[in-house]
């Protein structure tokens, strides 16, 4: 049975399979409950919201015996590392840089478990990081990968690069043996963080994560982090590019992970005039189209601020009248980091004096400090 159903995954264009208990082990459910007390996970208040259904998948779905795991290789042609030297380039995380792979995954995923309905009579459940989910503990005991000090996945065979889907299923499946944690003494993804987001081997503080502060967190930066994001305007790689196990990456050969052209790099200044009908119309189909245009400027606004720019483009200057507080704010951070004197000293006497917003009012810092 379970040769039927790699069989049939691979067909189905999973480069990846393994079988895993509908159970979590309480070493894993220990680290999400500590987690979660340390406030670490910032403002994703959904994930204490389902603590319970995520530290135990019968708890989900309480007829569920096993998991299936189910792996895509992402793997892209180039380090992503190479890619921060682009300041004036917006850097997108290479899973966002063509379609949402929630999608492709979603509908092959069911593809598969109406073909094991057929073949076995059984019940399942498909997810794609659509339900509280313990998806990488589960993948690892799969024998998928291991959970890399980072604590994402890790694979011998694919690196860093691996998106998941879970199949659980009423069929009591022999389980894969887990696979052994392979990091040893490496500690480079730790090293390499540039917020500091790790505070201990294993152990991630999601609030200090530049994917997190980009893509979950709604409202402004904390000006510590900002230029520690550099070009990121979506997501960070820094931790999974740098995995040593990515020797063994390969590129990916699926279409839809392919980077489109107008998302691999491009100039900062091309989204500056997004309106909110530009901005949908311009991702859709990409995971960036969920955190909104106003959180996408702030981020774009940040990346600005960093680019070493030596002067303010008039698109840059208009959006100091944004209709949005949260854009505004980030106008009035990223000129002041590249505004010159005189520029800068006009565009205060325009805008500051009439500012009656506080967020914004905040981000005009003496004069003293911008010279």
């Amino acid at each position: 049975m379970k040769q039927l159903i790699i069989d049939k995954a691979r067909e189905l264009g999973f480069c990846a399979v393994g079988f895993a208990p509908a159970a979590v082990g309480a070493r894993e459910q220990a680290r999400l409950d500590a987690f979660l007390a340390a406030g670490q996970h910032g403002d994703m208040d959904w994930m204490a919201r389902n603590a319970e259904r995520r530290r135990d998948p019968r708890v989900l779905w309480p007829e569920a015996r096993s998991v299936i795991v189910l792996a895509t290789n992402y793997g892209p042609e180039r380090d992503p590392l190479g890619d921060l030297g682009a300041r004036d380039r917006a850097n997108i995380s290479v899973y966002a840089r063509n379609r949402d792979y929630h999608d492709l995954l979603k509908k092959r995923l069911k593809r598969l478990g109406r073909w094991m309905v057929e073949e076995f009579g059984c019940a399942l459940k498909v997810f794609v990081d659509t339900a509280p989910v313990l998806e990488k503990p589960l993948a690892a005991m799969a024998g998928v990968g291991w959970q890399g000090k980072h604590s994402n996945l890790v694979s011998r065979e694919f690196g860093s690069w691996l998106f998941l889907g879970e199949v659980f299923t009423t069929l009591e499946l022999e389980p894969n043996r887990p696979e052994v944690d392979h990091c040893g003494s490496c500690q480079d993804c730790l090293d390499i963080c540039p917020t500091a987001a790790f505070p201990a081997p294993y152990t991630l503080d999601a609030s200090r994560c530049i994917s997190y502060l980009t893509i979950e967190h709604k409202g402004h930066i904390p000006e510590e982090f900002r230029a520690a994001m550099g070009n990121r305007i979506y997501g960070c790689d820094d931790c999974l590019a740098v995995c040593p196990w990515n020797k063994f990456a390969q590129t990916a050969s699926e279409a839809a992970f392919v980077p489109r052209a107008d998302l691999d790099l491009p100039l900062l200044t091309t989204f500056l005039d997004l309106d909110d009908v530009a901005f949908r119309t311009h991702f859709s189909g990409s995971p960036v189209k969920r955190i909104g245009r106003d959180r996408f400027l702030r981020n774009v606004l940040i990346a600005l601020g960093n680019a070493e720019a030596t002067a303010v483009p008039p698109a840059l200057e208009a959006l100091l009248l944004d209709a949005s507080a949260l854009v505004r704010a980030m106008a009035v951070w990223a000129i002041q980091r590249i505004a010159p004197p005189d520029q800068l000293a006009i565009l205060r006497a325009t805008f500051e004096p009439g500012e009656v917003d506080e967020d914004v009012r905040r981000e005009w810092r003496p004069i003293g400090d911008c010279e």
